[in-house]
């Protein structure tokens, strides 16, 4: 009675998968047709990557120096070997 949910699920993850690749070569196709404005939307997603990166990079700085500040603070052992 068991044998049969490997096949039923392998089959419909295939399915969702061939259905998901189908709508994004779809998606990416339409957009390729669509080449207005290009330059505007260029520079607005290079902006848009560049604040990400700078929030990234500023809270991982933030991060690391609470870690140090915590560590200071409960005298743990910040020496390096």
């Amino acid at each position: 009675m068991m044998d049969w949910i490997p096949v039923v699920l392998v089959t419909f993850k295939i399915l969702v998968l061939a259905v998901g690749m189908f709508f994004a070569i779809k998606w990416h196709y339409d957009q390729g047709k669509k080449e207005q404005d290009n330059g505007l939307e260029q520079r607005a997603v290079l902006r848009a990557s560049g604040k990400v990166a700078v929030i990234f990079m500023l809270s991982l700085l933030g991060l690391g120096l609470f870690t140090f500040v915590l560590a200071s603070t409960f005298g743990l052992d910040l020496s390096f070997p």
